[in-house]
C-alpha cells in the first residue's frame, strides 16, 4: 500500500509497482469516482468529507483483506486511525515522501482535482502539508521521492518486497 500527501506520486509509482510485480493496481479514489461515476472534487461537494472517508474507509478495509494486490490510497485516508491499523497490520505501507519545495512545483498540475487544497491560500496548503506528514509515520518503509526518477523509485520498492518475501517466506 502506497501513502503519503497529495500529488506525491502514489499513483504513478504504485501503478508501475504492480506491473513490475505482475499484481493488479488499485487506486482508492479512482475506485471511489467509478462507483460514483464522478470526480472526487464532486463528490466532496456532495456527499461531504465525513462520508467520503467512510466510504474510503470501507474500500480499503475490504481491499487490505485481498492478497496480491497493490492498493494507493488518497492524501487523507490515513486520517483515520482505523484505516492506519488495518493497513499496517494487513499490508506492506510504503510512505511515500517529498519535501515541500518539490512538492509546492507540481500545485499548478495537482490542484484543481483536489478538494481539500479548494480555496486555501498558499500558507493553508504548506501548514496541512506538515500536519499531515505526522499520520504518515506510520509505516513499514519510507521513500524519499526527491531528486529520483519513478522507474528507480519503483525498482528500490520492488527489491524491498522481494527481499520481505525471501525474509518472511
Amino acid at each position: 500500500m502506497f501513502t503519503g500527501f497529495m500529488g506525491v506520486g502514489k499513483t504513478t509509482i504504485g501503478n508501475l509497482v504492480a506491473k513490475k510485480l505482475y499484481r493488479d493496481f488499485i487506486d482508492i479514489d479512482a475506485v471511489i469516482a467509478a462507483e460514483y461515476e464522478k470526480p472526487i472534487t464532486e463528490i466532496f461537494q456532495e456527499i461531504g468529507e465525513k462520508a467520503f472517508r467512510q466510504r474510503e474507509k470501507e474500500i480499503i478495509t475490504e481491499l487490505c483483506h485481498k492478497k496480491l494486490k497493490v492498493i494507493s490510497v488518497g492524501g487523507g485516508a490515513f486520517l483515520q486511525q482505523e484505516v492506519r491499523d488495518i493497513a499496517m497490520s494487513s499490508c506492506m505501507v510504503f510512505y511515500l515522501d517529498l519535501s515541500w519545495g518539490s512538492w509546492k512545483d507540481r500545485i499548478n498540475l495537482i490542484i484543481d482535482s483536489r478538494p481539500v487544497l479548494q480555496g486555501k491560500s498558499m500558507e493553508d496548503i504548506e501548514k496541512l502539508f506538515y500536519e499531515r506528514q505526522k499520520i504518515y509515520s506510520q509505516h513499514h518503509s519510507k521513500v524519499t521521492m526527491d531528486k529520483q526518477e519513478v522507474e528507480e523509485i519503483a525498482d528500490h520498492i520492488v527489491d524491498s518486497i522481494k527481499l520481505a518475501w525471501e525474509l518472511y517466506d
